[in-house]
């Protein structure tokens, strides 16, 4: 018996409609699909994505400006942890030296990640604006103590002093110099949370004026338990933030959200 007759396709292999499509139109779509989405992620980066700050603008100079005012907070709460026994003045003390070094960390991490050293290169606080400079009994850079590197922070004596004292001494010295040290905090944080542009700067820095309001209200208080009062005039600073959140500037009320109203 023969072996039956096999047809043979007429149409070469190469010709076939499926082949074609297999050998040269479906690598092009998928070309063209990679383009496409290249594409569409360059324009989105270009219109939405974050840029890096520049070197010389509020978010790279509030962080570094933050950092080094944060550094001496820090100094200080862990000053007078060792030379008190009041619960409530080593709560807070705590409380500052825990979260002001981390946002030092936080801060540092942001240069790193955008590229920019640590290092300043130009004058402290250069990158706020008149408008910031202007109406702020601790903003101005001029008529600094010798020793002080930015206002509201303590002098190269003040922190001597704070060193050699002990107990209600301490206690009350501290609460002095930091609510001194938290009122130029919150006027600084205030300007980056005007002038900044990066969204974890902004939100970091409304945090740190929501939390040092609050705990200046909280110092203010404990002080008054002391005989003793702030070396400002509080109270007045305190209408002038009210004043300007509801003008619209932003913020919150002071004291809520602090997170430091059971000390």
């Amino acid at each position: 018996m023969s072996d039956p007759v096999v047809e043979q396709d007429p149409t070469p292999p190469a010709s076939r409609p499926r082949d074609r499509w297999r050998t040269f139109g479906a690598p092009a779509l998928a070309a063209v699909t990679v383009l496409a989405l290249c594409l569409g992620a360059l324009v989105g980066w270009l219109a939405f994505g974050d840029r890096t700050p520049p070197d010389d603008g509020a978010d790279a100079g509030f962080a570094r400006d933050m950092s080094e005012h944060h550094a001496q907070a820090v100094q200080m709460s862990q000053l007078v942890m060792q030379r008190t026994e009041d619960e409530d003045v080593r709560r807070l003390a705590v409380d500052i030296s825990n979260n002001q070094g981390y946002e030092r960390g936080m801060m540092g991490t942001w240069l790193d990640d955008w590229g920019l050293p640590r290092a300043r290169g130009e004058e402290r606080m250069a990158w706020m604006s008149m408008e910031d400079m202007e109406g702020h009994d601790h903003a101005a850079m001029t008529d600094l103590p010798e020793g002080v590197p930015m206002p509201g922070m303590a002098s190269p004596t003040e922190i001597q002093e704070l060193t050699d004292a002990s107990g209600q001494e301490a206690e009350v010295l501290f609460l002095q110099l930091m609510t001194t040290h938290h009122i130029s905090g919150v006027e600084m944080a205030e300007a980056a949370v005007a002038q900044a542009t990066q969204p974890e700067v902004l939100l970091a820095a409304q945090k740190m004026v929501d939390a040092q309001q609050g705990e200046i209200i909280l110092m203010r208080d404990m002080l008054a338990e002391r005989d003793a009062t702030p070396r400002e005039d509080v109270e007045a600073w305190l209408a002038e933030q009210e004043a300007e959140e509801s003008t619209g500037s932003g913020g919150t009320v002071p004291g809520e959200g602090s997170g430091h109203a059971d000390h």
